[in-house]
């Protein structure tokens, strides 16, 4: 599991956890019944606090994304995978909002970041009937 974090962008680093691995369970890149790593071991590998990944589980447990199993580990929850659709629509939304608002900064018109939009899309589904 690939999670990168970042000091500068003012989010807590355990909410960059969370809604990262909700990323992941959403994009199918994490199946129900698929293992998280152990606490310590994110912890080390991303140098953080290891209360930091354990309140990012705990939130992520709270949701119903992930189950804890007593002394077997934390895995994706049936429920959890694939994410309902409101909650793959409310990551989409919240991308949206940053690349709205930093168009809005760089006085770029809504249309050309609609055509922009349609113009990568197109692109994408190029290269994916390539592969």
């Amino acid at each position: 599991m690939l999670i990168h974090i970042s000091t500068k962008d003012g989010v807590p680093i355990y909410l960059q956890v969370v809604n990262q691995i909700k990323y992941l369970v959403a994009a199918g890149r994490l199946t129900a019944g698929e293992e998280l790593p152990p606490i310590r071991g994110l912890a080390e590998q991303l140098l953080v606090n290891p209360n930091t990944i354990a309140r990012a589980y705990r939130e992520l447990e709270a949701a119903g994304i992930v189950e804890k199993r007593r002394t077997a580990g934390t895995y994706v929850s049936d429920q959890g995978s694939p994410l309902a659709r409101r909650e793959r629509l409310k990551i989409l939304t919240d991308r949206i909002d940053a690349l709205v608002a930093e168009a809005m900064q760089m006085n770029v018109d809504l249309n050309d970041v609609v055509k922009l939009v349609q113009q990568r899309h197109a692109a994408l589904q190029i290269t994916e009937t390539k592969e």
